[in-house]
């Protein structure tokens, strides 16, 4: 089957199928660092950290607000992350009925070790492109998201 149309262009299908491809390589990779760490912690898991990472002392509305995420998943998951020692949780000053959660020193080390995991990943990913073959890349990229953003019609 031949990925390039007659104008020498490549067909739209493959674009996408390639990003999504692309996309499964940097997930199984991201995956690995996460099974290999010394906390089982799932993708998502590794998403609320982030946001409680960069945004220490939100509540969990403000999880549900950020990521569109059912409330009741997100609970399991804050639940998940406090058992295993990685998330805190205070009672807000003022509306003792809100909790306010932020990473513990642990909940830190692990989430820097993933950071550092995926830099190293989009290093590798990019290894060989030149820096203006990046920003070309990068540009091309954000044209696609803007077109599948822009309205239907």
């Amino acid at each position: 089957m031949d990925n390039v149309n007659h104008s020498g262009g490549a067909e739209p299908e493959h674009v996408l199928e390639l990003i999504h491809t692309v996309m499964h390589q940097v997930r199984s990779q991201q995956y690995q660092v996460l099974r290999d760490g010394p906390h089982t912690i799932t993708h998502m898991e590794t998403k609320v950290l982030g946001f409680f990472g960069r945004h220490p002392g939100a509540t969990q509305t403000d999880l549900a607000q950020h990521s569109g995420r059912d409330k009741a998943q997100l609970a399991r998951l804050i639940k998940g992350l406090r058992e295993q020692g990685l998330l805190d949780a205070q009672a807000d000053t003022v509306d003792r009925r809100s909790v306010r959660l932020a990473l513990t020193a642990q909940g830190r080390a692990v989430l820097d070790a993933l950071e550092q995991a995926s830099a190293h990943l989009a290093v590798q990913a990019v290894a060989g492109l030149s820096a203006e073959e990046q920003g070309q890349l990068l540009a091309l990229l954000q044209r696609v998201r803007q077109n599948l953003a822009a309205p239907k019609g």
